[in-house]
C-alpha cells in the first residue's frame, strides 16, 4: 500500500458542493415567500368586540 501526499488545502468540489446547496435553500425560500404572499386570504367579516366591565380595572398610581 502506497502512501499518497496530498498537497491542496482544501476540495474544491466540496465547497461550490456547499455553496450550491446554500443557493437552491435560499432560492426555495424566496420562491415560496413569493408564493406565499400572493395567497389573497379573506378578511374578517365579523366585527370583534368585547367588552370588559369596569369591575376588572385597577387604579395604579
Amino acid at each position: 500500500m502506497e502512501f499518497e501526499k496530498k498537497t491542496r488545502i482544501g476540495n474544491p468540489k466540496g465547497i461550490f458542493g456547499i455553496m450550491i446547496k446554500i443557493i437552491l435553500i435560499i432560492l426555495i425560500l424566496a420562491v415560496s415567500i413569493v408564493l406565499i404572499d400572493r395567497i389573497n386570504f379573506p378578511s374578517p367579516i365579523k366585527k370583534i368586540e368585547k367588552v370588559i366591565p369596569n369591575e376588572n380595572f385597577k387604579i395604579v398610581k
